[in-house]
């Protein structure tokens, strides 16, 4: 028992706690070698001892206790209780990097908020993507809605969205959205300007009068429009409540569609072409001429053909669904399988 010290000396000797001790016997790391069977009391040798130093240099730079009763197990091969310090200060470093990143995008998350910014980050080839899926729609707007592009932001998604008020496009991304909700109308130069950036990660800062946009040293920079969007949730609202969806190979119906027979209309002194839709008795889609159109107009969708053919360029090559349910709902031109984009285009009526 002289060459033994009890619980407290170990303590001291060691720099753990008497209940530090007790709790790595309790966990199998350090048992000491004699324990009285009548009092309980534990007495360490000086081996127990230097590895009880250990223990607390690792307890203080907070090694896991599995980790650290492996170290005390190999305490005869420095080598390796060494290689076990290394790979923990790896871990350390790597978790103070992440904590450094983390705590930076904090400050920035608090700036973003204090200045009423919201910072949108997404691949430019998907801003491109969704831009082209909806820049038609905006090519012929005139007053009262100018050519622009909504820019709204949801939770971890870009939402685009364009109209004429005769047609409406929307398009939605996957995004990293930092701040408050932002909700943002860009005039159509602006979106093109974004639609135009370098390969590879973009950053949008958005405020209610600047929007700032930086891919790699490219910055483009300007203002939005002052105006309030239309509430197009409620035309979407409604374009939802439509139950006959007719699934179609895009490059079968721009053909149907271009060599199909149009009906001449006029607008406000400015003539267009019509293509009108119907069902045949098998529930295929077809296009009907102008007399079958004036004789059961409530039978058929009528849209301006020109709009209708670039809402198909706009889907891409593949399967399209057209949704159509009466002469007085929108049309709806939908990608199979992909409910983030979509045309609506207002009817017409004989």
């Amino acid at each position: 028992m002289s060459d033994t010290r009890g619980i407290g000396e170990a303590a001291r000797a060691s720099g753990l706690s008497v209940s530090a001790l007790r709790f790595y016997d309790g966990a199998g790391v350090l048992v000491p070698a004699v324990v009285d069977p009548a009092t309980g009391y534990r007495r360490y040798t000086a081996g127990q001892i230097k590895a009880a130093r250990l223990i607390a240099g690792l307890r203080r730079v907070g090694m896991p206790v599995a980790d650290i009763a492996q170290a005390v197990q190999d305490l005869p091969d420095p080598a390796s209780v060494r290689e076990k310090l290394d790979a923990h200060l790896a871990r350390l470093e790597a978790g103070l990097a992440d904590a450094r990143r983390e705590l930076l995008r904090l400050h920035a998350l608090l700036d973003l908020e204090e200045n009423l910014m919201t910072r949108i980050t997404l691949p430019t080839t998907a801003l491109a993507a969704a831009l082209g899926a909806v820049r038609f729609a905006a090519a012929d707007a005139t007053d009262p809605i100018p050519a622009g592009v909504l820019f709204e932001t949801g939770d971890a998604r870009l939402t685009l969205v364009t109209t004429d008020r005769y047609r409406l496009a929307v398009a939605s991304v996957p995004a990293g959205v930092e701040g408050p909700p932002a909700r943002l109308f860009l005039p159509l130069d602006l979106a093109d300007d974004l639609a135009g950036l370098p390969a590879g990660p973009v950053t949008l800062d958005l405020t209610a009068d600047r929007v700032r946009a930086q891919a790699g040293d490219t910055v483009v920079e300007g203002k939005p429009i002052d105006m309030d969007f239309p509430d197009y949730q409620r035309l979407i609202s409604v374009a939802g409540e439509q139950t006959r969806q007719i699934p179609v190979d895009t490059a079968v119906l721009r053909e149907q569609v271009a060599a199909a027979p149009v009906v001449p209309k006029e607008h406000d002194g400015h003539a267009y072409p019509v293509s009108v839709i119907g069902l045949d008795q098998a529930g295929s889609l077809r296009l009907v001429t102008q007399s079958e159109w004036e004789a059961n107009a409530d039978a058929h969708v009528a849209v301006n053909r020109e709009f209708l053919l670039q809402a198909i360029d706009a889907g891409g090559p593949g399967q399209l669904v057209l949704e159509l349910d009466g002469p007085l709902l929108p049309l709806a031109v939908r990608i199979q399988g992909d409910d983030t984009r979509f045309s609506l285009l207002m009817p017409v009526r004989p």
